[in-house]
């Protein structure tokens, strides 16, 4: 299940309404800080903007890859746990229009967890400790610790055994 708020809208498109939802000042401020952390190639700087500029929560040792797209109304409402490896070009959102209505959540990333690359978090989702996203994947509901999920949208792929023990990997370049 997804913990968001739900606000309903008269007028045919709730997206018209972003500017009374959040400051266009604050929108403008958030676009630019994303932008510097998508191409900033030192994950350390990436989770210092992050944390400082747009006051997402993040703790020790996070690696968010080139390109994250993070959420550009309110990106406070995300944490993300120590050790979690956020893949190229995911997108995490706390907000999301729909025709009639909007939903605003948080997004709350355990410790450990490996988000693959083009995934995308929708808002109100909490993924736990020591899972793994695939590639590719909607994550549309929660994820429960010890769990790997993948596709659109996600379903469980299987229960995580112990994922920080990986197979011998050859660093022999041919």
């Amino acid at each position: 299940m997804r913990n968001y708020q739900r606000f309903e809208v008269r007028d045919k498109n709730a997206m018209q309404h972003w500017h009374r939802i959040v400051s266009p000042l604050k929108v403008v401020k958030n676009f630019a800080v994303i932008q510097i952390g998508r191409y900033c190639p030192s994950l350390t700087v990436k989770s210092w903007l992050y944390r400082l500029g747009l006051g997402m929560k993040i703790a020790p040792r996070v690696s968010i890859g080139l390109m994250v797209m993070v959420d550009i109304f309110f990106p406070e409402k995300i944490s993300i746990g120590e050790d979690t490896t956020i893949g190229y070009n995911c997108t995490v959102l706390t907000h999301e229009y729909l025709h009639r209505s909007y939903h605003i959540g948080p997004v709350v990333i355990g410790k450990n967890v490996l988000i693959g690359a083009n995934s995308t978090l929708l808002p109100g989702v909490t993924i736990g400790d020591n899972s793994v996203v695939a590639a590719c994947s909607l994550v549309n509901c929660d994820v429960p610790a010890n769990t790997t999920v993948g596709g659109v949208p996600i379903r469980v792929l299987s229960p995580n055994q112990n994922i920080t023990s990986y197979p011998e990997v050859s660093t022999r370049h041919n």
